[in-house]
């Protein structure tokens, strides 16, 4: 399989995807763990002035919510096709 890279863009829809699905609970509002764990690539891309990152560069619970972002949007494109 070859690299795979995810945008700054993508990156955000993840995130929102997550905090709409799981939105946060309690007074401190905390985070879902999907979103907690892609908000640090993405404050770091944001920081490092990235447009995109590999995605095996991620940690393994970014990249696991990252997945399960893109199997949800491929199957709301089945469902719309």
């Amino acid at each position: 399989m070859g690299r795979m890279e995810i945008t700054l863009t993508e990156l955000e829809d993840a995130i929102n995807f997550w905090r709409t699905r799981k939105p946060s609970t309690g007074e401190a509002r905390v985070l879902c763990a999907e979103a907690a764990a892609l908000a640090g690539p993405y404050a770091a891309m944001i920081m490092n002035h990235r447009r995109a990152t590999d995605e095996a560069h991620l940690p393994e619970p970014a990249r696991a919510a990252v997945a399960a972002w893109r199997q949800a949007r491929q199957a709301v494109a089945r469902i719309k096709d």
